[in-house]
């Protein structure tokens, strides 16, 4: 059932234009993007089951293109470019908090960029994010990639980046596919090792954040940087 068929008092769109985006569910929210159902399935239903199938909006916003292109629903290009669309957005909005203001004014932006930009990966990503002297983000990057269970990870290509962005700091970040977030003993080598490499050339290793589907984790929280 498309939503211009639903009662007026329950269509998503009326009720945000009269009482704001938060009266609404997350399903009714997300239904205002999908718009239309599929045969046997309302919209609002089609909603409700992504949102199950993916563990609510974060799992959503976390989601891929192939992990959308295999939902029963959103086989058409025009529903999944509008969902990938919106997770774009997100990264970009939070890459802008990240350029406007110090990561530490924001730990839990930082959390939540690296989530959205590494947490689905199938394969161990290792990724940098850049810092100038005001600890203001100048660009992430994907250095480099792994199989499920490691990543070679090289200092002196960690450095030449760095130098290239004249950072004056940086992130380190990884994902676990496997789904859990501590810190290996390996993690917390080459956390050293980097940092060791770096301060051959003055850039301070602020924080090494490890990833995976719904959860972040700050090793300098931990107190392992």
């Amino acid at each position: 059932m498309p939503l211009k068929d639903l009662p007026p008092d329950a269509r998503p769109r009326e009720k945000l234009l009269a009482r704001g985006p938060g009266a609404l569910g997350d399903a009714e929210l997300l239904a205002l993007l999908l718009r239309t159902g599929i045969a046997g399935t309302s919209v609002l239903q089609l909603a409700q089951q992504l949102l199950d199938q993916f563990g609510g909006v974060a799992g959503l916003l976390h989601a891929g293109a192939d992990d959308l292109k295999r939902v029963k629903g959103l086989g058409g290009p025009a529903k999944r470019a509008e969902l990938v669309a919106v997770l774009e957005l997100a990264r970009r909005a939070l890459a802008q908090q990240l350029k406007e203001r110090q990561v530490f004014d924001s730990p839990a932006a930082v959390k939540d960029y690296l989530r959205l930009q590494l947490a689905q990966r199938a394969h161990e990503v290792f990724a940098v994010l850049f810092l100038d002297a005001q600890h203001r983000l100048i660009a992430l990057e994907e250095l480099f990639r792994g199989t499920l269970t490691q990543t070679s990870v090289y200092p002196r290509e960690v450095a030449l980046r760095a130098l290239h962005h004249h950072a004056a700091a940086v992130v380190l970040a990884h994902n676990h596919p496997s789904g859990s977030v501590a810190p290996s003993r390996a993690d917390e080598a080459l956390t050293q090792s980097l940092k060791a490499a770096l301060a051959l050339i003055d850039v301070r290793v602020v924080d090494h954040v490890i990833v995976a589907p719904g959860a972040a984790l700050s090793m300098a929280e931990q107190g392992l940087v």
